[in-house]
């Protein structure tokens, strides 16, 4: 030190939030780590102090006593599309509510998931997740050796502590399907996402499966799209200009806006002529002319699930029961009707 400097103030230790907490000090290492056996007044009691003392546990001392960082990684593909981006949200609150830190790692376009997975495991991670890998048309291999969840099939992971967690999407495009044919819509054509995008594919499937349950014909595929209304408009002016079209269920609901916006310019009106059903909910939905019919996700449940199963395998603990409420519904709203009988021929 030179003169006349002063020693940094070295921040409050484990022993002062035990102090003014009244426990000891493996007591609040115990609700510091997430560890059982505390009572929920004792919990809130440590963590009250370590809120108002300011507490910062030395994360690299702590991965070092217990082989653990209390940190867990997230591959992204670095999207701003609403489904993704949510997800990555909701990812990031479950992790913080379990006391777990989140930290990202994007993958560029061409760029390998194996890549920032490399990032993530130098960082220090206990755990990743794969957050809405695609399939570019070589086997998707990830090594690892922690824990990992993928929110899609596809992956192989190159050791035995893996599990797959993810909404049910072909469940849910099955619904929507379901629901437009029982509406009396002789089929329903569908504009798809980008079909090297797991989700994207899924959505197909559950679509398909619905026509053929129902003994109805299966019209070819929309052009297909990229998540953006752009796509979606593309794609609704190829359709608007069949007759035969009723009934239009997009992959997601920007590209069902963009259909809604080529309907209407085709002079075909939305429920009149064509039923229209989106997929996300996104806040617009409800707000549009007219509100979009469309499937919701309930990204807090996928995360939370996701978070739970992988940090039961970094703990060795077994995986926690599934729940019970779906992770998909769909809320029905004005876009979308029964279809409309032929006018009779005039006398």
């Amino acid at each position: 030190m030179t003169p006349g400097s002063r020693r940094p103030r070295r921040g409050p230790g484990m022993t002062e939030v035990a102090r003014a907490a009244g426990v000891s000090q493996k007591t609040v290492s115990r609700v510091v780590n997430g560890e059982p056996h505390v009572s929920p007044e004792v919990r809130d009691r440590v963590l009250r102090a370590v809120e108002e003392l300011g507490y910062r546990p030395n994360n690299a001392a702590r991965a070092l006593l217990l082989g653990r960082y209390r940190r867990i990684g997230v591959v992204s593909l670095g999207t701003a599309l609403y489904g993704p981006a949510t997800l990555l949200l909701a990812l990031e609150r479950a992790m913080h509510r379990k006391g777990y830190a989140f930290t990202l790692a994007g993958t560029l376009e061409g760029q390998p998931v194996q890549v920032a997975v490399e990032a993530l495991l130098e960082q220090g991670v206990d755990g990743i997740v794969l957050s809405e890998p695609i399939d570019d048309g070589t086997p998707l291999r990830v090594s690892a050796d922690v824990p990992v969840v993928s929110l899609a099939e596809g992956v192989e992971v190159g050791h035995a502590n893996t599990a797959v967690v993810g909404a049910d999407g072909v469940t849910a495009a099955r619904t929507a399907t379901e629901y437009l044919l029982s509406l009396g819509h002789r089929t329903v054509w569908h504009i798809p996402g980008p079909l090297d995008w797991w989700a994207a594919r899924d959505r197909v499937r559950g679509w398909r499966e619905a026509l053929a349950a129902a003994g109805a014909p299966e019209p070819p595929l929309a052009a297909e799209g990229d998540w953006s209304p752009a796509s979606g408009y593309t794609a609704g002016r190829r359709l608007a200009e069949l007759p035969d079209v009723t009934a239009v269920f997009a992959a997601n609901d920007d590209m069902a806006i963009g259909a809604l916006r080529a309907f209407a310019e085709a002079g075909r009106s939305v429920p009149g002529d064509i039923s229209v059903v989106g997929f996300d909910d996104i806040p617009a939905a409800a707000y549009l002319a007219p509100p979009l019919t469309t499937v919701r996700q309930d990204f807090t449940a996928v995360a939370d699930r996701a978070v739970d199963v992988l940090i039961a395998m970094i703990e060795d603990r077994p995986a926690p029961p599934e729940q019970a409420a779906a992770a998909t519904e769909l809320t029905v709203r004005a876009s979308s009707g029964p279809v409309r009988e032929p006018a009779p021929p005039l006398r």
